[in-house]
């Protein structure tokens, strides 16, 4: 056998036996007189030593040794003289009296270390590499536990995990599709699921009234750090339920993988806040709750007083920075070129120190009396000793810049700490939204969400006010998961598809499949998708997906690895009947 013991796996219990280890080497260090070599697998590393004087053949051997060769050893485990606390099998090592090279290696293009010198790039070119440093190895062993740690709660709650199909229908709702064309249907095509929303409501009505799957989805979007063109997702679909019962069932399952993954118990229901109040005060509808500086409207006591920047402004925005009275010129200056960055917007950045004594200090002096101050302080509920900082402009694009400018100054306070868990379910979103240059309205979620019971009447007269029967699970600032309480009535997803601006044609050719099997007693049903791939980054600290998925893509959406997308020959182009327009290359 190549091996008898794994690199991580001996102790001072089994000091004196004889083992076989195989692995890569970490390290060599010739001290003269003994050679030590650091041996890594998957599960550790473990001290080897050879005795130069005493075994001349051998210690020639090692001398050949480069990094990551990968080699097999057999020798006797004794207790280490200087014990290394900070591996696993830090108090032995193995005197090796055999050692058998498997295979060389060449000089690797990056450190294989937990902080390696190779940047994002390298690392992703040399994956295969990468994945033998520690913290890409346990990001994949947490990914494993997640989802071993999902199917055993879902499977306990009756879900049946069912695999639904890779090559669907396309659909000109949502994001981009992937699409693939077919030989045997020339000129045809089939897309990638972006989601496997329609094959999940189609299990309900088949009785399946609680489904899950670990399923990988596909969408031809822009790419970010929380964003891959194959990204993975829980899907869950349940029948005979409400909002309520959805919610709670996956509270419950949020609470199982915090206590078992990472050992922390969360306490009480997760709070939960309208979409409108998330825009309101926190001005996006993912709001980081784990700390407060919400967003105070001073629009109507700050306009009007012959300060242009706020005279002209739709909307007028504070936050107050607690204890930040004290702020230099320079830290000001940092964070007005902050807001000024285009990935903000903001034009610029009106400041108030409210100072211990009770005097004010502000940017915007000669404009507003110290009266004005102070009554924007006591609308915003700030005290002697801290900091208004303000934004003012167009609404939407104001409010997204303070959200911006609130996320800044949370991290610049020590407010967002990693290991502190703050989850709530933001509900009550719009269900359409209009879109100005087709003059029409798009599902918000998705065709099939369920407007509020309380809503649906504005359907017909007021489509921009009706709420969608749909949730969210935001924790620490990023959206884990959505979803929504489905319509399962045929006349009301008719009427859906009016609103969106379907012909009773365009809706029969895409969807009348679903519409179908509607006639045949669709169950009220709701579901939710979790994004894996943002679960784990969460559990792991970091802050790209890229680092949680064994062979991500690049910001590009390429997998510079293996270089795809990549063309393919003529002769496959003409056998699926596809002609490329001359690019004029």
């Amino acid at each position: 056998m190549y091996r008898t013991h794994t690199c991580g796996e001996l102790r001072l219990s089994d000091v004196n036996k004889t083992v076989t280890l195989a692995g890569w080497v970490q390290h060599v260090r010739n001290l003269g007189g003994m050679t030590f070599i650091d041996l890594r697998d998957r599960y550790g590393i473990t001290q080897l030593v050879v005795n130069n004087e005493e075994d001349n053949e051998l210690s020639q051997q090692v001398k050949e040794l480069g990094r990551e060769y990968l080699v097999q050893v057999t020798g006797k485990v004794a207790e280490r003289s200087n014990k290394n606390k900070k591996i696993a099998t830090g108090d032995i090592e193995i005197i090796i009296h055999s050692l058998n090279v498997l295979n060389s290696a060449d000089l690797p293009p990056f450190t294989i270390e937990d902080d390696t010198d190779g940047g994002e790039e390298l690392r992703m070119k040399y994956r295969y590499l990468d994945l033998r440093r520690n913290p890409v190895r346990k990001a994949l062993e947490l990914r494993h536990k997640m989802a071993l740690e999902v199917r055993k709660f879902l499977n306990d709650q009756n879900f049946i995990e069912i695999e639904t199909p890779v090559l669907m229908k396309s659909t000109p709702e949502g994001a981009r599709d992937f699409v693939v064309p077919s030989r045997m249907n020339p000129g045809q095509f089939y897309a990638l699921p972006q989601s496997p929303q329609v094959f999940k409501q189609l299990l309900m009505v088949g009785g399946f009234d609680r489904y899950f799957q670990i399923v990988k989805c596909f969408r031809d979007e822009d790419l970010r750090a929380d964003r891959q063109p194959e990204f993975t997702q829980i899907d869950c679909e349940m029948s005979f339920v409400e909002q309520e019962d959805v919610l709670s069932t996956f509270e419950a399952m949020t609470k199982h993988l915090f206590k078992t993954i990472r050992g922390v118990t969360i306490e009480g229901d997760f709070p939960r806040m309208s979409y409108a109040d998330a825009m309101k005060y926190y001005g996006t509808d993912k709001p980081d709750i784990r700390f407060d500086m919400r967003f105070v409207d001073i629009t109507s006591i700050a306009s009007g007083k012959g300060f242009r920047v706020f005279d002209d402004a739709e909307y007028i925005g504070a936050i107050c920075a607690p204890q930040c009275a004290g702020y230099s010129r320079k830290e000001l200056d940092q964070l007005t070129d902050f807001v000024k960055r285009p990935q903000v917007g903001a034009k610029g950045l009106v400041y108030v120190k409210y100072n211990d004594d009770g005097s004010f200090k502000t940017s915007v002096d000669k404009f507003f009396a110290p009266e004005d101050f102070k009554v924007w302080c006591d609308e915003c509920g700030a005290k002697p000793g801290d900091l208004l900082l303000i934004l003012a402009g167009e609404r939407r694009q104001t409010l997204s810049a303070l959200s911006e400018l609130r996320l800044e100054m949370g991290n610049r306070l020590g407010l967002r700490d990693k290991n502190r868990f703050a989850p709530l379910w933001v509900v009550d979103f719009p269900l359409l939204e209009w879109d100005d240059d087709t003059q029409r309205f798009y599902a918000m979620h998705h065709p099939f969400t369920s407007p509020k019971e309380e809503d649906i009447a504005l359907l017909d007269s007021d489509p921009g006010a009706v709420r969608a029967n749909a949730y969210d699970l935001v924790i620490n600032g990023n959206e884990i998961g959505g979803g929504s309480i489905r319509i399962h009535d045929d006349l009301l997803q008719q009427k859906m598809f009016k609103v969106l601006g379907f012909s009773k044609e365009e809706a029969e050719k895409q969807f009348g499949f679903l519409m179908n099997a509607f006639k045949y007693g669709a169950p009220p049903h709701g579901g939710v998708a979790f994004g894996f791939d943002r679960w784990v980054a969460l559990f792991a600290g970091v802050e790209s997906i890229r680092e949680v998925i064994a062979f991500p893509k690049n910001n590009a959406g390429r997998d510079i690895m293996n270089d795809a997308p990549s063309s393919i020959s003529q002769e496959q182009l003409d056998e699926l009947g596809i002609a490329l327009k001359d690019s004029g290359k």
